[in-house]
């Protein structure tokens, strides 16, 4: 699938993945007053404004981008409903042409790994049958655990073809409070980065590994660090835009052949229309919205070259 997402940035010369993380403040209200309307301010109200939400926005950008990425907490917190969009959504994303990778940042040891692993990546067996579940073609993986949390989802990368991006160096504010601790003299993400390479030498697509990275775009310094310690890992850069990355802050994120990363809009994007920059479409055409701000993303990652 590593080989699938570096085609489909070559072909559209746009390394840019739109988060699908829809909260009901980003929704704008006519489509929560549809949903309301038929289904109640229920869990399946609020289940269905997502849908439609993230249907128009995938509808409107899908052409543009290679990849998107869905938060699954910001659909488990409508429970049941909120969960079956959140597979409605993937099936639609895939659908389109998209590679969908699951932010689901899951981690654990033994059994329950390799539950996890099945769930997003793999196959659960059924008696005779072999069923796909929620069937992402990436999904996040915290690392925190050791090598135990890590190996069920290396093998069924191995067995799906599919990939995932360890968290290494995350965008948020306190992510330092560990992840940048000093053992033995060096940073703990160093030896995460460290390990991150190790597992991908398992698993080599043509040049570049199914095991990536996650470093935020809100660590430049760090992430022009990593990239040496990683280079055949494809970086999953969060943090641009709304958290404060800059597109000038990126270029030590990508390798010469302008492969190796892939950067993470969530708001900025979905939420476009609620921007002074995109006002004039209004909330009706928020679609329009999210597509030129996806234009402008496309356009501002081209400076860097």
């Amino acid at each position: 699938m590593i080989n699938v997402l570096n085609e489909k940035i070559r072909k559209l010369d746009a390394p840019v993945v739109v988060g699908l993380d829809p909260m009901l403040k980003y929704i704008p209200e006519h489509l929560q007053k549809k949903a309301f309307s038929d289904l109640g301010e229920t869990l399946e109200g609020a289940a269905e404004a997502v849908w439609e939400f993230n249907k128009g926005i995938v509808d409107a950008v899908y052409d543009l981008i290679p990849a998107v990425k869905p938060q699954v907490a910001m659909y488990e917190q409508f429970g049941l409903p909120g969960m079956m969009v959140y597979k409605k959504t993937v099936d639609y994303c895939k659908q389109k042409g998209l590679v969908v990778i699951g932010d689901v940042k899951r981690g654990d040891i033994g059994s329950t790994s390799e539950a996890y692993a099945i769930a997003h990546l793999g196959q659960a067996q059924v008696g005779s049958a072999s069923l796909s579940v929620f069937d992402e073609d990436f999904a996040t993986v915290n690392p925190y655990l050791g090598s135990d949390g890590i190996r069920p989802f290396l093998d069924v990368c191995k067995k799906e073809k599919k990939g995932i991006f360890v968290l290494v160096k995350t965008s948020n504010p306190s992510s330092g409070e560990f992840q940048d601790r000093l053992i033995d003299g060096r940073p703990l993400y160093e030896w995460v980065g460290e390990q991150v390479a190790k597992w991908g030498e398992e698993v080599l697509g043509d040049g570049y590994s199914y095991v990536g990275a996650v470093v935020g775009a809100t660590y430049p310094e760090m992430g022009k660090v990593l990239r040496k310690v990683m280079p055949k890992a494809c970086i999953l850069v969060p943090g641009y835009g709304a958290q404060g990355g800059k597109a000038a802050d990126l270029a030590p994120y990508f390798n010469e052949d302008g492969l190796g990363a892939i950067v993470n809009s969530s708001r900025g994007i979905i939420a476009a229309y609620k921007q002074e920059k995109y006002v004039k479409f209004g909330a009706e055409h928020f679609g329009d919205a999210s597509r030129q701000a996806v234009l402008d993303m496309i356009a501002d990652l081209k400076t860097i070259r």
